[in-house]
């Protein structure tokens, strides 16, 4: 009998987290936790793929499951190419981005991760194969609102780690300057603003980055559809750009590079499509001169799936670490983390499965 998807569940987390400084803001609340959401798809002969979906949505995201999407995927052939485009055509007009998309990209990882388990290769094989077997990894440090000693303290902390790239949140020119004084002149300095300011703001304080020799700066400009403006600054300041984390479909990504907007494209799995969406991206935007290195915030299966996407990815860049003391991180033994790189599992699917008996203490 031909295998078909017997359950798809929704696991939602809340994962202590500790930043070594107080917490940042994120939508208004401290950042205390990792939030999580893992979508588990088991198939009619046991087989069993793990996905993950953008956990700061919560529970929308768990409704756009109970409402729609599970009715939509059990019962069908998990290796049909044609399903994803079909539930995502079907559910058009609930929004083309947002929780229903965040969904969706859970549930083409867990596709991508049964498919590979179920020919017996990795996800890596299945994208045409790994043109690398180590990725470089670097530490995302989280926001310090300008504090230089946290900043400092910090980005020493990653260094001695072994990580040899540090991306800041940080918006002050000083901050900047802090974590490069710690680094020294070679060690590569991303910079995310989270779209710190309008486009009139903008230039003055990315401008005053520049003598610490940012590797980009990210999102610079609200809001970050804005590519106009994200051209005109680019061009104003001579520092490189980045964005894509809030880019709702591949379009946005043809947009902005056909704009001038940006030096480095950054998709997120768990919000763009999944796999399938993310490999597209990073195939077009490189195939443009455009070098994608993927927004990976988060620990869980999207984490492995953009660790495949940029073994097989035409450019060598590194994949994004949340920096900070987590009280549940899936994969520590499987595929760690080891002196700022990660070796890409040659397993089937993705090459590891988060471990359940861990997860059930973070379980919302």
């Amino acid at each position: 009998m031909p295998v078909t998807i017997a359950a798809v569940e929704t696991i939602q987390l809340s994962i202590p987290l500790d930043t070594w400084a107080p917490p940042p803001m994120f939508a208004g609340k401290p950042r205390t936790h990792v939030e999580a959401i893992y979508v588990k798809v088991t198939c009619s002969d046991g087989t069993v793929g793990w996905g993950e979906s953008f956990g700061s949505s919560g529970g929308i995201v768990v409704a756009a499951f109970d409402k729609w999407v599970r009715q939509l995927a059990v019962g069908k052939d998990p290796t049909d190419q044609n399903l994803m485009p079909g539930i995502e055509r079907l559910l058009h007009g609930l929004g083309r981005a947002g929780p229903v998309m965040h969904a969706l990209s859970g549930l083409d990882i867990a596709l991508w991760d049964i498919r590979g388990k179920l020919e017996g290769v990795s996800v890596s094989k299945l994208l045409g194969g790994a043109k690398r077997k180590r990725v470089e990894t670097y530490a995302s440090l989280l926001q310090y609102a300008g504090n230089v000693e946290h900043v400092k303290r910090n980005t020493e902390r990653a260094l001695k780690l072994g990580y040899k790239h540090i991306k800041l949140h940080e918006r002050t020119a000083e901050a900047v300057a802090a974590s490069r004084e710690v680094a020294g002149p070679s060690i590569p300095i991303m910079v995310d603003t989270n779209c710190g300011w309008t486009p009139e703001q903008a230039e003055k304080p990315v401008a005053a980055m520049k003598p610490s020799n940012p590797f980009w700066v990210e999102e610079p400009i609200w809001p970050p559809e804005d590519f106009e403006s994200l051209a005109k600054l680019r061009k104003a300041t001579g520092v490189p750009l980045a964005m894509g984390e809030n880019a709702v479909s591949p379009s946005d990504f043809r947009k902005m590079i056909a704009a001038g907007a940006t030096d480095f494209v950054q998709p997120s799995i768990v919000k763009i499509g999944g796999i399938t969406q993310l490999f597209r991206i990073a195939t077009e935007s490189e195939k443009a001169g455009i070098p994608c290195v993927p927004h990976a915030f988060f620990f869980g299966p999207g984490y492995l799936a953009t660790l495949h996407c940029i073994a097989c990815k035409e450019r060598d860049v590194p994949l994004e670490r949340l920096f900070a003391d987590v009280a549940f991180v899936p994969y520590t033994k499987t595929v760690p983390d080891v002196n700022g790189a990660v070796e890409v599992p040659d397993r089937p699917g993705l090459g590891a499965d988060p471990e359940e008996d861990l997860m059930a203490k973070f379980r919302v």
